[in-house]
């Protein structure tokens, strides 16, 4: 195999972004498969250049020089971005790969902007790709395996691409780990419902975490699994087997359902400082959130108990919600969200928006083929920006009327310093705050008035909201071009726009076949 030069870009932001919290923790943020295939492709021989963008950087002038093929990274809210790049990169010569949870949801709309596109991705994808490499336009090729890879790079072997990226952390520093992929829940909503539950090697876990004390007095993990601890006692296992305890801090997302107080008990022991269990629902998932048959009410009131529960164990909790299930009604799912605030002062919730990302769910399909999805640019789609499914129980102005009385109620100045003094340590009661007066609180607050305000004042905004038009408001194509800033000109044509029924039409040509 001829030796390439190999360029990898991992879009952690989609735009510029020196904002406090973006500084702070964009870095963290950094996703494992980038540069998993940094390492898969330095064993093939080739050089690689790998770029984690995280907002602060200029990304133009650190494009990778004189390369041979480009590998993408980017979650759907960064497709436009990629686009650009791709273009870009593509006038220079290179030949360009899209991966990531873009081109698991969205395949066919990435094919026409990138030479090869990627579902699955085990070393096998990444080998023929780097043997093959050339230009495959105007569409792309699409690959994917039947499953996720049965083994991957530990963070010992992608050291080389973690540690500068590290570097752009000013203070927390979170190494990235993965213990498990696919998820046993089937929540209708996450692209991980459909994905068998595997454990990884747990001898490589244990490696990388002695590596990891040759490298930090005291390191903080990260870890990215979509459900950790479901094999609890193996995770703990591994854990008290290989470093001493509580030597390593750890912050991981899990279900109420595993964070049982024995649990909790050996967390705390062996250094969990954060744990970020999904509630989703006061009226459905009650496997997941360990209430049962419970709703309403009686799910808010077992819900709150259990968190304080773990705040007793570990310092910070996030619990996360989904807003416009079908299954909400009214103003009680709010008020409930409400009610558990103020029951639960120590947790800060995370609050997503509804929405449906092309392939990466069964139930987009019946959203599409019930008319529901609006054709909002990728750009937007980042769980707040924009709603693409049209609520089933509420108008527009209802529904943000709704989420803006929660967001201000959430990040109050008196529910901030509620939760200020029911945080008892430094970092978590800091980065509560800062997270609170920053664009996921405040300026959350502010842009869905915004929204709010155009929905009542301009009819063709609230036109495109209630599908009557597909044009898209210059209030998202303005704030685009601004975000997108010098990338803008190299977007494609037509780049703006997807087809938000594709899902339903490629599911209707295959019964037709």
């Amino acid at each position: 195999m001829k030796k390439l030069e190999v360029g990898i870009i991992d879009l952690v932001s989609k735009k510029p972004n020196r904002k406090l919290f973006a500084r702070i923790m964009n870095a963290n943020f950094a996703s494992i498969m980038p540069q998993v295939i940094g390492v898969w492709s330095e064993e093939e021989g080739h050089n690689v250049t790998y770029i984690c963008y995280t907002g602060k950087e200029d990304l133009i002038s650190e494009l990778p020089q004189n390369v041979d093929i480009v590998f993408i990274g980017a979650f759907t809210e960064s497709a436009q971005t990629a686009y650009a790049l791709s273009n870009l990169l593509r006038s220079r010569g290179a030949i360009t790969v899209l991966g990531g949870p873009h081109a698991r949801c969205y395949p066919d709309d990435a094919l026409k902007y990138f030479d090869y596109v990627t579902g699955f991705t085990d070393k096998n994808i990444i080998l023929e790709i780097l043997q093959e490499c050339i230009p495959h336009r105007p569409f792309g090729l699409f690959f994917t395996s039947k499953k996720q890879p049965a083994s991957l790079p530990g963070v010992k072997e992608r050291w080389k691409f973690i540690e500068p990226t590290l570097k752009k952390a000013p203070f927390l520093k979170l190494v990235p780990m993965l213990g498990s992929l696919g998820c046993p829940y089937t929540c209708s909503f996450c692209i991980d419902s459909t994905v068998a539950y595997q454990p990884l090697d747990f001898n490589i876990m244990k490696e990388d975490l002695k590596f990891l004390l040759t490298k930090f007095k005291r390191p903080v993990v990260g870890w990215h699994d979509p459900n950790f601890g479901i094999r609890f006692n193996d995770y703990m296992n591994a854990i008290e087997e290989s470093i001493p305890e509580n030597s390593i801090d750890f912050i991981a997302e899990s279900s109420l359902s595993v964070l049982s107080e024995p649990h909790m008990k050996v967390l705390k022991r062996n250094g969990f400082k954060a744990m970020l269990p999904g509630i989703e629902s006061w009226y459905d998932l009650g496997n997941k959130s360990k209430t049962g048959s419970a709703t309403g009410m009686d799910k808010v009131k077992l819900a709150s108990e259990h968190v304080n529960m773990i705040l007793r164990y570990i310092p910070y909790v996030q619990t996360n919600f989904v807003l416009g299930l079908d299954c909400d009604k009214g103003e009680e799912p709010f008020e409930l969200s409400k009610i558990f605030v103020d029951l639960t002062p120590g947790a800060l919730p995370g609050y997503s928006l509804l929405s449906a990302f092309g392939e990466a769910a069964p139930l987009n399909l019946d959203y599409q083929e019930h008319d529901r999805v609006l054709p909002f640019p990728f750009h937007f789609l980042d769980n707040n920006h924009a709603m693409n499914v049209k609520p089933i129980n509420y108008s527009w102005t209802e529904f943000y009327t709704h989420i803006i009385g929660l967001g201000e109620h959430t990040f109050s100045w008196g529910a901030i310093a509620k939760r200020m003094f029911a945080t008892k340590a430094f970092i978590p009661r800091w980065m509560n705050v800062v997270r609170a007066i920053s664009e996921e609180g405040f300026g959350r607050v502010a842009y869905n008035k915004e929204i709010l305000k155009q929905l009542k004042s301009d009819r063709k905004f609230r036109d495109y909201f209630e599908q009557e038009t597909t044009e898209l408001p210059d209030f998202y194509l303005n704030m685009i071009q601004k975000e997108l800033g010098p990338l803008w000109e190299w977007l494609p044509e037509g780049a703006v726009f997807h087809d938000q029924k594709a899902y339903l039409k490629k599911q209707a040509e295959r019964i037709a076949v």
